[in-house]
């Protein structure tokens, strides 16, 4: 095989390939490298290909055991877990408390409030509304909101509204209203 290579004369392949070139153009001698660098992928990826058919035409093993999905609660179940969540009457002034707290930790301005409190029979839950009037920054404001919804989680938010003097002005008034959802105390 040497001695092939001995007897072939580079310089006059170079000449030959150089007048190919010259003799087709630039551009179908691109063309034709581009074609044969194709092939030559073509050739080399079948073989991945035709194992990659070969791995997922396999079938899957079956699972050793088969999760059943529990049945949904029943509607006792399901509200037995509503009254669990609900908050104690007997602590509603506490969560008042609560409230006015989280308002502080949040830099707002809150000076009263006003309450409602309403029983339902065919439930037996005692509803608190809490009205606050805040004052201050408005990413504060709802800061305080979520916080108050994360503590109590037997809280709604119900209304919120801002005001604002003017446009340029960083403080925002708003009105907020809580509703509490309470039990009375288990015995």
């Amino acid at each position: 095989m040497v001695g092939a290579l001995n007897n072939v004369n580079v310089a006059a392949l170079l000449l030959r390939a150089r007048i190919a070139v010259l003799r087709f153009g630039v551009a179908a001698c691109v063309a034709v490298a581009l074609c044969a660098a194709g092939v030559a992928a073509w050739v080399w990826l079948l073989p991945q290909r035709a194992a990659q058919v070969h791995v997922l035409a396999r079938p899957l093993p079956a699972p050793a055991s088969l999760v059943t999905v529990p049945p949904p609660p029943s509607a006792d179940q399901n509200l037995a877990t509503f009254y669990d969540v609900l908050g104690e009457k007997r602590y509603a002034e506490q969560q008042v408390k609560v409230l006015f707290d989280l308002a502080a930790r949040s830099s707002l301005a809150l000076t009263q409030g006003e309450y409602t409190a309403a029983y339902n029979k065919a439930s037996s839950i005692t509803t608190y509304q809490i009205v606050l009037p805040v004052k201050g920054p408005y990413q504060s404001i709802w800061q305080f909101a979520m916080q108050g919804l994360r503590e109590m989680p037997f809280a709604s938010l119900d209304e919120i509204g801002f005001r604002r003097e003017t446009i340029a002005e960083p403080t925002v008034e708003a009105r907020l209203r809580f509703t509490l959802y309470l039990k009375d105390a288990a015995p």
